[in-house]
């Protein structure tokens, strides 16, 4: 039963991508490139960074067209230095992040419910600064290869 949940989710998500990317909201947490990409393969991708030598993000689903990962992050624990291909994202636990990336270092209040796209990052890396655990649901269309 729980796969075959998963495998709706992943499906149902990844039919929502395009609509959702046309339709992406004013006050998304984790705002689009908005230009061109370079994605640098020296980076790893967010199931491959972890935290301290750990994991934080786990493998919900994959088939030939997406993937769907699911990312926890307790009180204290952050996602080290990685790359995003473009994705969709959904807050299922909000917090409190603090995020670095090229345009500086900025906290930023997650909440629960909150989605976005992303047309992808080049580099970032998360800390969560808060007292709850947070976690995401992160949704990569297969076609959106790194280089």
């Amino acid at each position: 039963m729980k796969s075959a949940l998963r495998f709706c989710l992943a499906i149902a998500v990844s039919t929502l991508i395009p609509a959702i990317a046309v339709a992406q909201q004013a006050e998304n947490p984790i705002p689009s490139s908005g230009g061109a990409l370079v994605m640098h393969k020296s980076l790893p991708d967010p199931l491959e960074a972890g935290w301290e030598g750990e994991k934080v993000c786990g493998l919900l689903q994959e088939t030939d067209n997406v993937r769907a990962l699911k990312c926890t992050f307790p009180p204290g624990v952050g996602h080290e230095r990685h790359l995003h291909a473009p994705h969709f994202g959904y807050i299922l636990e909000g917090g409190t992040m603090r995020i670095k990336d090229a345009n500086g270092t900025r906290e930023l209040e997650t909440p629960a419910g909150a989605s976005w796209t992303s047309d992808g990052i080049d580099w970032h890396e998360a800390l969560n600064i808060g007292d709850t655990a947070t976690v995401y649901i992160i949704v990569e269309p297969k076609t959106a290869t790194k280089e």
